[in-house]
């Protein structure tokens, strides 16, 4: 959600600064034997470093939005549209409202964000390397039951329970904390999912199928700092990789994508290589900072002249043996 919120923000940065560049001397406020105009106002604010940060940030999804948004489509945007409603349940329409949004903005936003995503996918090109590390880690999809809950006590009560042949399913919707749990406690998740913290994936991944874990025990960041959170995990269907990846090849492949796009370097790269194709310039030069961290080319180490290193080392050569040899002249 945290994504969407950037990309919804910058829809207002986008149309502000537009407003800005364009409006020349408009006025902005008036009083009597003054004014501030706009260009005075964005003179003002424009060395703002959050202010410079929203443009960097307008600038990049604006690229984003030109050059990738026809490949954005309706209904993957509804799609994430009805999501993030069910998600928010009733408090929906509020935080639009509260967000300055409306329905049809919000999904403007969505698709401007998409557009970006879209933008990072079209550098992605992978490598058998990058498929074959992927693999390594890789655990196909499981299916378990799981109880999760912040108090230890009640972990181990509901173990207890469990093993005494309490149905799983019933515990779970009673009395689990968390939210994957509210279905009869089943999750299905394979390595790359964030439904189960990594930090137990390889305990449960070792379950056989019907066999049930003891405590687990994950600590997570929290609101506040750390959160310790202990599981109860059923193995319902577990499959093992084996050693062919071919059938897996998919998956392995959205893996090693999603890595890429987590990647900060990556993006970089990737917005630089945008911004050049798209000639991206800065009329205010006090503002190049802005952008030159994306498009300016590292420093390349300056050659040297391997001849003229090897003329130099062979004088020093010659230099060492005639001290050597007038040594030798003045012991006789």
């Amino acid at each position: 959600m945290k994504s969407k919120k950037i990309a919804l923000a910058l829809v207002g940065m986008c149309a502000a600064f537009t407003l800005a560049a364009c409006s020349g001397g408009k006025e902005l406020v008036t009083m009597k034997g003054d004014k501030i105009t706009l260009e005075e106002f964005f003179d003002e604010i424009k060395t703002d470093q959050q202010v410079q940060g929203k443009l960097q940030n307008a600038i990049v999804f604006k690229l984003a939005e030109n050059a990738y948004g026809d490949k954005v489509n309706k209904k993957e945007v509804q799609d994430m549209f009805n999501e993030q409603k069910e998600n928010l349940g009733d408090t929906f329409l509020q935080q639009l409202q509260a967000s300055g949004f409306t329905e049809a903005t919000y999904k403007e936003a969505i698709a401007q964000n998409l557009a970006f995503k879209k933008m990072q996918e079209a550098h992605v090109k992978l490598t058998d390397k990058d498929l074959k590390e992927t693999w390594k880690t890789f655990h196909p999809e499981v299916e378990v039951q799981l109880f999760g809950t912040s108090d230890e006590e009640k972990a181990k009560e509901a173990l207890k329970d469990i093993k005494g042949g309490k149905d799983f399913g019933k515990l779970a919707r009673e009395k689990s904390e968390d939210i994957s749990s509210k279905d009869k406690g089943v999750v299905k998740f394979d390595s790359s999912s964030m439904a189960v913290p990594n930090e137990i994936k390889e305990d449960i991944y070792k379950l056989k199928n019907g066999e049930i874990s003891e405590v687990l025990t994950a600590q997570q960041m929290g609101q506040q700092g750390p959160v310790t959170t202990y599981y109860v995990v059923k193995m319902v269907k577990n499959k093992d990789k084996g050693n062919d990846m071919k059938p897996f090849e998919k998956e392995l492949k959205q893996i090693a994508t999603d890595a890429k796009l987590a990647d900060a370097t990556f993006v970089q790269k990737v917005i630089g290589e945008e911004m050049k194709k798209a000639n991206v310039k800065m009329k205010d030069k006090s503002l190049d900072g802005i952008i030159a961290s994306f498009i300016t080319e590292p420093e390349k180490p300056a050659k040297t002249d391997k001849k003229a290193d090897d003329k130099k080392s062979d004088k020093k050569d010659d230099k060492k043996s005639d001290k050597k040899d007038e040594k030798k002249d003045d012991k006789k």
